[in-house]
Order: C-alpha cells, then structure tokens, then sequence
C-alpha cells in the first residue's frame, strides 16, 4: 500500500521549489526594493511628519497637527500658483504634441537622412532643464541676447524689446523654450506607438480604398491610445513639476505672475524657511499627481479600439 507520504511527497517538493523560486526573484529585486524605500518613502513618511509640525530651519519644531493644511486653505498665493500651473500644463501640453506627432509621422519610416532627422530633433532632449534655461535666458536678453538684438538689427522692429518684461511675451517665450526642449522626447515615444502598429492593417485599408485621414483616424488613433496615454502623462506631470525654466528666466516674474505650485514650495521653505508648511504643500501636489497617475493607469488598461 502506498504510504500517505510517498502520496503527499510530490506536492510538497513542488511547493518547495516554488518557494525557492520566490525568494531567489525577491533576491534579486531587492536592491530596487532598497532604492524605494530609501530614496521614496522614507523621505516620503518624514515629509508627511513635517507637515504636522511648525518646522523653523533653526531651533525647536512644535506640533500643530493640521494647522499647516488649515493654513493652506488660506494661502491665495498658492492657489493662484497652482491655478496658473493648470494653465501653463494645458498650453504647453497641446504644443508638445502639436509639434511632436508630426515629427514622429515624418521619422517613423526610414528615408534618406531619417537616422539625422531622429538625432537633430531629439539632441535638445538630453540637455538638462536647468542649462537649457540658462542658454534660452542669454538668448532672451534684451540687450546681449539673440532674439532682440538680432530683430532690431534687420529692422523687424523699431527698438529692441525685453521679451521678459510682460507676461505674455515671456510666458510664450518659456513655452517655445519646453516645446524645444521636450517635443524631441516625447516625438520618440509617438514614433514608437506608430512602428508598433501593424503595417497589414494600413495595407488593408489601402486595398479598401481609405485615404490618409480616415486611415489615422480609425487605424492610427485608436491603436495608439496606450502610447498616447503614457506620453500625455509624461507631459502632464512633468509641467505640474515646472521649476528651474521659471526660477532660472523668470524668477516668478514679472510681478509674480509665473509663480507655479513648486516654486511657491521652494519660495516657502528655502527662502522664508517654514520648513513644516513647506511639507503640506508638497503633500497636496502630491495628492495631485497621485490622481493623474491613477488617471494614467485607467487609460492604460482601458482596451485599443474603444472610444
């Protein structure tokens, strides 16, 4: 008779080895693992203390609970820049991919001089945020720049023109310097979607006699909604998070009406050191980028081809 362990063996060398198999892929996802915790939530939990706190940069921090967040409710400033963080993240989205998707229709096909076509408009992409701002910041100068002196040189205009002394000529101009910037980024993400696509379907709608429009409209779009939904992300977030152009160029100005969410941060808690408040409004970006990630993960596990 067989014996209930000779039964049972089986099952459990299985489990064994499963558990092995476990803890070997725990072992080797374990320096992210560490990576998370001390780079993101460590940081995280003590920022989420700090919000309870009156943290002055010098001397003892008192508990005030949610006195910071009740502060908040009153801060017009920062509501103003958050407002008018919205404002810039919805323009200078709709450029980015004004500008982006059709380089990425023009690149994604091999032609003649495609390969310098993808490194000439994607090189500025690899230039940091912060020396960007400073070239664009020469070249927006009113007097040793580029853009101004070299307009009143060829007689476009009558006197030279500070493009930063009023808000419309320098937001736009902060606009133009993104779009440069970022549209190389984000076309490279577009040219992915669009090679993913399979090139029957396009053929197929050919034969049937679909032009290019109704083409990219039943046959580009739809199959591109993932990709289209990770670089409108990317995007979003990375205006919600706009600093060094503004900081750099800018520096709020003129007349604090480039203030964004995160230079209010910084101005709070490195220039009039509330360390504490400082935290809380990190805390309620937070909270925003939080519900544009969720945004994110609904649009990317929402099923190609339906509207």
């Amino acid at each position: 008779m067989t014996s209930l362990a000779t039964i049972t063996a089986p099952p459990r060398a299985r489990r064994l080895v499963g558990a092995g198999r476990q803890w070997i892929g725990l072992l080797y996802v374990a320096p992210a693992i560490a990576l998370v915790v001390v780079f993101f939530l460590i940081p995280l939990g003590m920022t989420a203390w700090m919000s309870l706190h009156n943290w002055p940069l010098m001397g003892e921090h008192s508990y005030v609970g949610l006195g910071n967040y009740v502060a908040i409710l009153r801060d017009t400033r920062f509501w103003n820049a958050l407002r008018f963080t919205a404002y810039y993240t919805v323009i200078v989205t709709i450029a980015i991919f004004v500008v982006a998707f059709p380089l990425a229709l023009f690149v994604e096909r091999p032609r003649p001089l495609t390969n310098l076509y993808r490194t000439m408009f994607f090189m500025p992409a690899v230039v940091g945020f912060a020396s960007a701002s400073l070239l664009w910041s020469w070249l927006l100068n009113v007097d040793s720049g580029l853009f101004s002196p070299a307009a009143y040189d060829l007689g476009l205009i009558d006197k030279k023109f500070n493009l930063l002394a009023t808000f419309q000529p320098a937001f736009w101009s902060i606009i133009a310097m993104v779009v440069w910037k970022v549209a190389g980024f984000t076309m490279i993400i577009l040219m992915a979607g669009l090679q993913s696509i399979p090139q029957d379907l396009q053929e197929a709608a050919v034969i049937d006699g679909a032009g290019p429009f109704a083409r990219f409209r039943a046959i580009t779009l739809p199959l591109m909604r993932r990709t289209l939904a990770l670089a409108l992300i990317l995007s979003v977030a990375g205006s919600i998070l706009a600093f060094d152009q503004f900081y750099i160029i800018l520096r709020g100005g003129p007349r604090n009406q480039t203030l964004t969410a995160v230079y209010w941060i910084f101005n709070q808690s490195f220039v009039s050191f509330k360390l504490g408040y400082g935290a809380a409004l990190s805390m309620v970006l937070l909270v925003v980028l939080v519900a544009l990630s969720l945004v994110q993960l609904w649009l990317l596990r929402k099923p190609e081809g339906l509207d």
